[in-house]
């Protein structure tokens, strides 16, 4: 299996190219690793540029050549990478007006009045702008996006890696290697360093591939998100209160409900989820460790890979010379390795504990506006229904991880919620939170984990002191 990497070899009528014979760069037969590597960082670059367009194909090489091997605490995922797609995406996000940040101020402060009651989670501290557009979310979520993904680059690179450059690998370096670091005149210490080397760029092309699909995820993301936690996923460090407010307005285009109990609604789903945020940071971690667990069982068997691509070729649904056809193939899950038990598991954990954070601003958001708003009925439907139809961080989940996030489990995680606060009462509720272990998962509750509340509840009791737990 050839990628169309390999030196060019010569035919009968044509002259053998010795530049990338390793015995050939030095005068006494020592050969150049500096320039070897070079040499198969650029060809790489400039095929993949041809295959892929020039922005993957620039910035592998580009990372390439400056990871050194071995090296700690690089960035797979580049962040100036996301922020550009994302911003070429979204579009120039519109100025913020001293009205819009008067209205936007005055709907949070009702939602934080309204759930001062309701919740036990106290109010974060006043922001002096709580309205922002669309580039303002995305500069404050990338450094989030980047470190909740990175684990998955790591896994998808150190698989592929495997592939091409580990103990057993499935493809000869020579398919792609055009310094053939297999050479007998390469000390096998100075092959691992080779292979090292392989495998950084190898992390750069991967994480330049999930950085393009994230940048483009959260570009669309930004277009439709009505506060800067709508994604219900904890992407600050010290999560706080906003409104994109252009899209509030957009949000209501159309239903023929009062401005202001819109504003409202979105405001008390924002305010509601930068509370469960800030106050239980292991949220944070638990979805990252979810994703790391997958990340670390990716595992590709390229015959079956091959297998599927030649079927995809056959029937005309996949062309190498069309990029576009290489991404409908990733988003089509061609590529997709077959999952282990542990990573079902870790995409089960992360499935559930999603819909419990839906489930649960869903929850507090109907017992505190369900009898002040009037059209909180087709408020919470449309709400509802958005997040079904259109919803690119479903999207995002689903292409990155296969992961397809149910929005009938996010409706029975809120009915769950209220089964616990009737038999417990808000604090209860509430301080199911404090820990992962006073939460259905897959692990401790394998059949329906929403159903039979009252008996769940008495197995996981929550202790009436709290302050011990970290």
């Amino acid at each position: 299996m050839s990628f169309g990497f390999g030196p060019n070899n010569g035919g009968d009528d044509e002259p053998r190219d010795d530049s990338n014979d390793p015995s050939k760069n030095e005068p006494n037969g020592q050969p150049d690793f500096e320039k070897m590597l070079r040499n198969f960082t650029q060809q790489f670059s400039q095929q993949f540029s041809q295959q892929f367009g020039n922005q993957f194909g620039q910035q592998f090489g580009l990372a390439g050549t400056n990871l050194a091997p071995g090296q700690a605490g690089a960035q797979l995922i580049a962040t100036e990478t996301v922020r550009k797609i994302a911003r070429e995406v979204c579009g120039d996000g519109s100025p913020i007006g001293t009205n819009q940040q008067k209205d936007m101020k005055e709907a949070i402060d009702i939602a934080n009045l309204w759930l001062d009651p309701e919740i036990i989670f106290p109010a974060s501290l006043t922001n002096s702008n709580p309205a922002w557009n669309m580039r303002d979310w995305i500069e404050n979520s990338l450094i989030g996006w980047q470190k909740m993904f990175e684990p998955l680059a790591e896994g998808m690179a150190e698989a592929l890696a495997k592939v091409i450059s580990g103990p057993n690998p499935q493809l000869p370096l020579q398919a792609i290697n055009p310094a053939n670091i297999n050479n007998p005149n390469i000390d096998p210490n100075q092959q691992n360093v080779m292979q090292q080397m392989l495998t950084n760029i190898l992390k750069s092309f991967m994480g330049s591939l999930i950085a393009t699909q994230l940048g483009q995820s959260i570009g669309q993301l930004a277009k439709t998100l009505t506060g800067s936690h709508d994604v219900a996923i904890p992407l600050f460090p010290a999560p706080t209160s906003h409104l994109l407010a252009q899209n509030v307005q957009a949000w209501g285009d159309g239903l023929g409900l009062p401005e202001k109990e819109i504003q409202i609604y979105l405001a008390l789903r924002e305010v509601s989820a930068a509370r469960l945020f800030a106050h239980n940071p292991w949220l944070a971690n638990y979805i990252r460790d979810a994703i790391t667990t997958y990340g670390n069982g990716i595992r590709i068997d390229v015959e079956s890979i091959q297998r599927q691509a030649e079927e995809a070729m056959s029937s005309g649904n996949f062309d190498f010379n069309n990029p576009q056809s290489f991404t409908i193939a990733l988003n089509n899950g061609l590529f997709t390795p077959e999952q282990t038990a542990a990573q079902e598991i870790a995409l089960l954990k992360l499935e559930t504990i999603l819909a419990l954070i839906e489930g649960w601003i869903d929850h507090v958001v109907s017992q505190v506006a369900k009898d002040r708003i009037p059209s909180f009925s087709a408020l919470i439907e449309n709400s509802r229904r958005k997040r079904a139809t259109n919803s690119p961080v479903s999207q995002l989940f689903a292409t990155l991880l296969g992961l397809e996030i149910s929005p009938r489990k996010a409706r029975e995680a809120a009915f769950f919620w209220h089964e616990v606060k009737k038999l417990r009462g808000n604090s209860g509720r509430d301080q199911r939170w404090e820990d992962p272990a006073f939460l259905p998962s897959p692990v401790n509750n394998k059949t329906n984990i929403f159903e039979d509340v009252e008996s769940f509840l008495n197995s996981t009791t929550v202790p009436d002191d709290l302050s011990g737990l970290n």
